[in-house]
């Protein structure tokens, strides 16, 4: 049966109530606008909305039927059962990828996949949240900013930015570059990704050899031109031979899927075709080969580190699968969080998102104006609204994003409520956020990568985190893991709440975004971080100052 991936607009519901509806519009959502919608992948090689077909069904049978005091209980994509709780409890909890510690790697992963017992639900794929590529632009636009504040005078005009992959994450690097008005060079193994990212708007133009897009870069820095580049080809080869050539661009950075060496990352040397082949006949020399080409990748991106550039992981475990492949110094490279957005994190200002659950695209501009009009001294927040208003294309349900943090998020959702109760907005409006958030992700190799106190791989956070949600009456709550290459190196949490005008929904957007961000200001200052113990103070959090350390 071919499958048609929409989804339905306006406000006739199909489900008891919006609060159902809203979640299988949001599972729907994923899946229209997901990487490889016909496997139930969202993105990063394995990030699925559901573990198989017969699962994705029951789900969507589940949420067009069950009662508002009913629960829905979801086991790595599959759905095991509906349980009678009552009208304040989540209507979906679920847990997807979590292994036992001592089995959770990826080679145990694969085992258990291929039996179809497990499934990766990424960060924001298998909880639904998934807004496109635009939910990753305005973390990585953040990142470039802040390189720009502290190495280049507070711009990037002019300024060369080499990097690759253009998946589902990738895809967002050469808008955000051009928004941060770099000349930006993205590498990708998948004609294909580059045409649709030219389709979408968020990359500029395609060029057929490096000395093209070399050339390309010269004359664009040369006029102070922001422009955005694709080039088909692997980066383990590219970048060798740029460094090689002498050209040091003033960023470095990549996001290919290395996180995956079996269904993510193609190694040097071979083309999609093998690679596919590969998978299904040796996934052993496979991952040799990832690893050996990853190694020689991280290899080039120290040599542009040591010529001057600022060198950066973007969070795909390249410097872990670089260093197992024997570059001893691949963490010489900093991860993307501490580096350059910890001080944002220590106050829970991070990825914040909301949905038009109505199709609207209205919905979201006068959600914009709002914020413009609440938020006129937060100088992130309405600069980034007043660029994506212009130049981020939607994808699938208009949704944005906007980094706002303790209090700042609770206001506008209750806001947002109260414009829908009102009828000002066409319809209701779901509230998420990125895993990747103060107080919702351990990743020792990303989020937490040395931690003030050494909490790094602490795991205990998003575990409480989602025990939060559950208290504070939140529609859908999820624990995940890593899978994949991932597999044992992380734990996040995810939160859905669905603003549909009522008193109720008020209530639950009040309880569960203001604990979700106190828990993240909790996070930090239990670390010991001056701005996160600062926010403590400035905002009246109920955090306890005991030491960590034994006497």
């Amino acid at each position: 049966m071919k499958r048609e991936f929409q989804v339905q607009s306006g406000r006739n519901l199909r489900c008891k109530g919006w609060r159902q509806e809203g979640l299988l519009r949001l599972l729907e959502n994923v899946l229209a606008i997901g990487e490889d919608p016909d496997n139930l992948i969202v993105y990063a090689a394995l990030g699925r909305a559901a573990r198989d077909w017969p699962s994705h069904d029951k789900i969507v049978e589940t949420l067009m039927t069950m009662e508002e005091d009913d629960t829905l209980i979801v086991q790595s994509g599959k759905p095991i059962g509906c349980i009678k709780t009552h009208v304040d409890a989540p209507l979906v909890i679920m847990a997807n990828c979590n292994m036992v510690g001592q089995w959770a790697k990826a080679e145990y992963f694969y085992e258990l996949e291929k039996k179809g017992l497990i499934c990766w639900g990424g960060l924001t794929a298998g909880d639904w949240q998934y807004i496109g590529s635009q939910g990753v632009i305005q973390g990585t636009y953040e990142i470039f900013m802040r390189i720009a504040e502290r190495y280049f005078d507070g711009n990037l005009h002019g300024r060369f930015i080499l990097t690759a992959g253009l998946g589902g994450m990738g895809g967002a690097q050469p808008l955000a570059g051009r928004l941060a008005e770099a000349v930006i060079l993205c590498i990708e193994m998948d004609e294909k990704r580059i045409e649709r990212r030219l389709a979408d708007g968020y990359l500029d133009r395609q060029v057929a050899s490096l000395d093209e897009a070399l050339a390309a870069v010269r004359a664009a820095q040369g006029a102070k031109q922001p422009l955005s580049i694709g080039l088909c080809g692997n980066a383990a080869d590219l970048y060798p031979q740029i460094l090689a050539a002498g050209v040091i661009p003033d960023v470095v950075t990549d996001q290919t899927s290395a996180h995956d060496l079996v269904y993510g990352y193609i190694p040097a040397g071979y083309s999609l075709a093998e690679v596919k082949e590969l998978r299904k006949t040796d996934t052993k020399r496979l991952m040799e080969e990832s690893t050996r080409s990853i190694a020689r990748h991280v290899t080039a991106m120290l040599g542009f580190q040591k010529a001057g550039s600022i060198v950066f992981d973007n969070g795909n475990l390249i410097r872990t699968q670089a260093k197992n492949g024997g570059v001893a110094d691949a963490f010489s490279i900093p991860i993307f969080t501490e580096a350059f957005l910890r001080p944002l994190f220590s106050r829970a200002i991070g990825p914040f998102r909301w949905i038009a659950l109505s199709n609207d695209t209205g919905d979201i501009a006068k959600i914009d104006d709002l914020i413009l009009e609440r938020f006129p001294d937060n100088k992130i927040v309405t600069n980034w609204i007043r660029l994506a208003r212009q130049h981020v294309p939607f994808q699938g349900l208009p949704a944005r994003i906007a980094w706002l943090g303790h209090g700042d998020r609770t206001e506008l959702a209750v806001a947002v409520n109260r414009m829908v109760r009102e009828g000002v907005l066409s319809g209701p409006v779901a509230f998420t956020r990125d895993h990747l958030d103060a107080g919702a992700m351990a990743h020792p190799n990303i989020m937490t990568e040395n931690m003030r106190d050494g909490s790094d791989a602490i795991a205990d956070w998003p575990l409480i985190n989602a025990m939060v949600h559950c208290a504070s009456k939140a529609d859908l709550v999820a624990i995940h893991s890593g899978g994949g290459g991932y597999s044992g190196y992380m734990t996040s949490a995810g939160v859905t709440l669905i603003a549909d005008g009522t008193s109720a929904a008020e209530n639950r957007l009040m309880l569960s975004l203001t604990n979700d961000t106190s828990l993240g200001v909790m996070r930090y200052a239990d670390a010991g971080y001056p701005d996160a113990l600062d926010e403590v103070e400035r905002k009246g959090i109920r955090h306890f100052q005991l030491a960590n350390a034994k006497n």
